[in-house]
């Protein structure tokens, strides 16, 4: 036996490693170092969140400011809507798995209409946000603005101060506007990737590592609004 093949006989037993952590394409590799400066970003807006959320102030209940349900119901659904949201979200984030897994196959026609559903779900879950914000705007719930005694009492359900709220206000916007800006941009790329799938594009360079990449950064999308919902409609 040559030094080579003991070289190859050594690299396919069980403690050899496996496949290198440094053997990835440099693309992906992009992507995860600006998912992860994008995580601090998210993650310093919602830690300055729960700084205010535990000051001394009493602060608004999300099971009391959340539950209607706009164009059907004003109030008596906690959470409803935004449960739907999330459902719509997570269920985008599968039809990206698939999308992904029938990229590795190389499956073209299954990779188009994922895609297609991909983004059906991303438009549907920016409509709910802006119906969502519609209905607060309506109801005089918006940055920056002062609520009044009996708008305190309707949305807030208790002795919130006029600081609290507005500091709620802002943030709420803030923070969902910021992911929201996060999910449209999203859209836009699979759009992009959608249409170069239809052209042949990965077919011509013989992968589709592009569709894998632009689902890593949906699945982060998808990730946040975790989180978002968690700090925001939940505690």
């Amino acid at each position: 036996m040559d030094s080579l093949s003991k070289l190859d006989q050594v690299k396919t037993t069980p403690w050899a490693g496996g496949r290198s952590p440094w053997n990835v394409e440099y693309g992906k590799i992009m992507m995860w170092f600006f998912l992860l400066s994008d995580a601090f970003t998210f993650s310093s807006l919602l830690v300055y969140y729960g700084a205010q959320r535990f000051t001394k102030f009493t602060w608004p209940d999300p099971d009391h400011v959340f539950q209607s349900i706009p164009g059907i119901a004003d109030s008596g659904y906690p959470l409803v809507f935004v449960g739907i949201m999330t459902f719509i979200l997570i269920m985008s984030s599968v039809t990206m798995v698939l999308a992904v897994e029938a990229g590795h196959r190389r499956s073209k026609k299954e990779v188009i209409w994922w895609m297609v559903a991909t983004i059906i779900g991303g438009f549907m879950f920016l409509g709910c946000q802006a119906i969502e914000w519609t209905h607060l705007h309506h109801e005089g719930f918006w940055w920056g603005s002062i609520p009044t005694p009996e708008e305190l009492t309707h949305f807030f359900n208790g002795p919130v101060s006029t600081v609290a709220a507005q500091q709620f206000a802002n943030l709420f916007f803030t923070i969902t506007g910021f992911h929201g800006f996060h999910v449209f941009s999203g859209v836009i790329i699979n759009i992009i990737i959608l249409i170069m799938t239809i052209n042949g594009t990965f077919e011509k360079r013989g992968h589709y590592l592009m569709v894998e990449k632009v689902g890593l950064y949906w699945h982060f999308v998808d990730l946040v609004w975790v989180f978002v919902f968690t700090f925001f409609y939940l505690v």
